[in-house]
């Protein structure tokens, strides 16, 4: 098998494996809502022959404001994810903060996701690699893609070679990123897959004041530029109302704008790797 290759689920992602897609509400809203969730994208996904990783977060420890709703914490949040990982036979990310959250959500996920302001904090990295769980680590907005080399060898030192690096764009001036896709492919030198993170890349950081604004109409678009560059895979946050989202509703796809999106991606991933 191929170093660029990441074994999840029943699946992998990498170099000359199917597309794969990372995608759900930002964070837990709540049991119901997170179990008609998964399963309606299950069902979305299912039937255009995509690998559906279902995200959605414990907590988002990086809002804007400390008012801002964070989800239902690391214990209510995990017995969530793991009744839908049980119920829908799903692969699951969720993002880990701490060392110790770490080591406890690798109990039930399938991949630690290192949110992006956390790629360099060593501890964090390396409790998650020791895990054996598939670390996905988003690039820092502040870092340039061939720095991921360092951040990509502490998870490599605790033996885990089952590492995703994620491109999430980069900060252009005060409350803007831009994405450049040599990303993309200088990560893949790197040795792992690649998965470009098409909604936060649209994010506008701090923008509304006490949270985030974003451009959600150019998430089709980076995704498919993403793809035309030969991204592994995709991160896709969706939601069944994105506008009235809990966290991160500038940004997010509507559940009934995916399938379309899903069959361009497709038929543009199969022509890219033909």
């Amino acid at each position: 098998m191929n170093k660029r290759v990441v074994p999840v689920h029943d699946f992998y992602i990498g170099e000359g494996q199917p597309l794969a897609v990372m995608s759900g509400p930002c964070v837990i809203e709540g049991e119901e809502e997170c179990l008609r969730a998964a399963e309606t994208l299950q069902g979305i996904f299912s039937k255009k022959g995509i690998p559906l990783l279902f995200k959605s977060s414990y907590d988002k420890a990086n809002r804007s404001s400390i008012s801002s709703f964070r989800g239902p914490g690391l214990e209510e949040g995990l017995r969530i994810l793991e009744k839908v990982k049980r119920e829908c036979n799903l692969p699951i990310v969720t993002d880990v903060h701490s060392p110790q959250e770490a080591i406890t959500a690798a109990e039930v996920v399938d991949v630690l996701q290192i949110p992006a302001f956390l790629c360099r904090q060593t501890d964090v990295l390396i409790a998650a690699g020791k895990t054996g769980r598939v670390v996905s680590i988003k690039k820092g907005q502040f870092l340039a893609p061939w720095d991921m080399e360092n951040v990509i060898k502490k998870v490599l030192s605790t033996g885990n070679e089952h590492v995703i690096a994620v491109d999430r764009g980069t900060m252009f001036g005060y409350q803007q990123l831009v994405s450049d896709f040599r990303s993309i492919p200088v990560m893949q030198t790197l040795g792992v897959p690649v998965c470009f993170d098409a909604t936060h890349s649209v994010q506008l950081p701090g923008s509304l004041g006490e949270r985030s604004g974003g451009q959600r109409e150019f998430v089709p678009i980076l995704a498919q530029a993403a793809i035309a560059v030969g991204a592994d895979c995709l991160f896709m946050e969706t939601h069944p109302n994105p506008d009235v989202a809990k966290s991160d509703a500038a940004t997010m796809l509507s559940f009934e704008d995916l399938p379309p999106l899903l069959e361009r991606l497709l038929r543009l991933y199969e022509v890219v790797h033909e």
